[in-house]
């Protein structure tokens, strides 16, 4: 599957691009394999210039800023620097929360196999804030925004609130299946039932930042469409 980077491009100006990243893609090149598409790689195709302002687990889906030369590059570096851009995130995490405003204040320390842990001693501060959006049976629509950047620490956190993101293994996270939600579900002879989302449900749903003129903008990325069709299964058989 060739992919193109304006296939998936939400706002665009002289300075700017903002797509809606799609799954299985790493943002950067993955030192392991030369041949793996990559957003940065798709983005020098489109402008030469580009360089990327963040990053996206190769798995999330959503709004993710390019900048396409390099003032504009330092422009939004400055921004995430000093915390000035605002990045929120929606999860279909397990459990019944009711939460207006939780925060999770815990210190993350990356281990070598790509995992990160809560360390108290040693680990980075991070900071995350969440908001129940939606409450269905035995699962909760949570909006998740990171204060600091740390890798993985939408995910460990909301395990740390007993409220694992579905499908999200590592983290102890379940898969949710049909016959997980509807009664009296039957599964057709002779065929294996797949789980209704296959990755980690997490989308990166809006980006807030400065333009170069100073002007702000939110840039929202719709569902993908295994994000959609699971939020609309629980909206279904709760």
């Amino acid at each position: 599957m060739k992919y193109k980077l304006q296939d998936y491009i939400l706002f665009e100006n002289d300075d700017f691009i903002v797509i809606n990243k799609p799954s299985g893609i790493a943002t950067l090149d993955e030192r392991k394999d030369d041949y793996a598409p990559s957003i940065l790689r798709m983005a020098k195709v489109y402008s030469e210039d580009a360089q990327v302002g963040h990053r996206l687990d190769k798995e999330t889906t959503g709004a993710l800023v390019i900048a396409k030369n390099p003032e504009a590059y330092r422009h939004i570096s400055m921004q995430f620097e000093h915390r000035e851009t605002a990045k929120r995130y929606h999860a279909v995490v397990e459990g019944m929360h009711d939460w207006d405003g939780m925060l999770v204040n815990l210190p993350i320390l990356p281990l070598k196999d790509g995992k990160v842990i809560i360390a108290r001693s040693n680990g980075k501060h991070a900071e995350t804030w969440f908001r129940s959006l939606k409450v269905y049976k035995g699962y909760t629509l949570v909006e998740c925004m990171p204060i600091t950047g740390r890798m993985h620490q939408i995910r460990i956190h909301l395990t740390c609130l007993h409220a694992p993101i579905v499908a999200d293994e590592m983290y102890g996270g379940k898969d949710v299946y049909l016959s997980d939600l509807k009664r009296n579900f039957h599964l057709k002879k002779d065929t294996e039932e797949r789980p209704l989302m296959r990755r980690v449900a997490l989308h990166a749903h809006s980006l807030s930042f400065n333009l170069m003129d100073g002007s702000p903008i939110t840039v929202e990325a719709p569902y993908p469409k295994d994000f959609n069709v699971l939020v609309r299964q629980l909206e279904k058989y709760s």
